[in-house]
């Protein structure tokens, strides 16, 4: 027997921290509930976030009532929504938050950037991690939902605008004082090759994914899995209509929560 392990996320950005946790669990059953529809979260407000996030909670506990534990696969989602969405479950619950620590530890000049969606900028949630971990570092924010596009377009077609995403880096204009600059948008992850050829070799781009797997891991270690025999394709689920044949993937509509009151 195996884990079953679902990931939340608002397109395909999430399986960045799918890959760290396919590495400790190859064998398990994924399960990866995309909601399209409403991409990118870092544009909603925090009811409408909750009430995605519920709705994908009711809809994949109908689908597959054995989920071991849940994933969201979204610094925006998590920093918003977390503690909202482990009260409407017994399910475990995993988040993603900015690597902001590890980033502060890591620089040597003082001076990092967050590179995330305006959601995760503006979150009061990001500005207390910055408070706690960051105090002796100045941290610069760079907001942007352009790029999550971009990410989407690399990851379904293999090819990225260049110039637009070179047009979008002039607009965000992060400094070479940054030694480390923290990619806090679980999409960003797709364009690392890029961004990293673009603000250039001084600057460490780092992000959670290692550290979310890691949090997986010490959740489900104290069950015993069985060895797994072979590796199962991930189930892939969207709210909108996928341009691609990359990966299957199986349309839903997700549970209206008011409708279970």
């Amino acid at each position: 027997m195996q884990p079953h392990i679902v990931i939340f996320d608002s397109g395909i950005g999430g399986t960045t921290v799918l890959e760290h946790i396919q590495q400790k669990y190859p064998y398990a059953q994924y399960s990866y509930v995309m909601d399209n529809l409403f991409m990118p979260y870092g544009r909603l407000n925090v009811e409408v976030l909750r009430q995605r996030l519920h709705a994908k909670l009711l809809t994949i506990q109908t689908l597959h009532p054995t989920i071991d534990i849940i994933v969201i696969a979204c610094n925006t989602a998590s920093t918003q929504t977390l503690e909202f969405l482990r009260s409407q479950t017994s399910i475990p619950i995993v988040g993603v938050v900015p690597a902001i620590k590890p980033a502060a530890l890591l620089s040597k000049k003082g001076q990092i950037g967050l590179l995330a969606t305006p959601g995760t900028i503006q979150n009061v949630y990001t500005h207390s991690l910055i408070s706690e971990h960051a105090q002796q570092a100045k941290v610069n924010l760079y907001g942007s939902t352009e790029l999550v596009e971009l990410a989407e377009q690399k990851f379904w077609h293999g090819q990225v605008d260049h110039a637009k995403l070179l047009a979008e880096c002039e607009k965000l204009a992060i400094t070479q004082d940054n030694d480390v600059l923290v990619l806090g948008c679980t999409h960003f992850p797709i364009l690392k090759d890029e961004l990293q050829a673009i603000v250039g070799s001084a600057i460490q781009l780092i992000d959670s994914g290692q550290a979310i797997a890691n949090r997986v891991e010490s959740i489900l270690q104290s069950k015993h899995w069985g060895k797994g025999i072979k590796k199962e394709l991930v189930r892939y689920y969207a709210t909108a209509p996928i341009n691609s044949n990359k990966v299957s993937v199986s349309e839903i509509k997700l549970i209206d929560p008011l409708s279970q009151n």
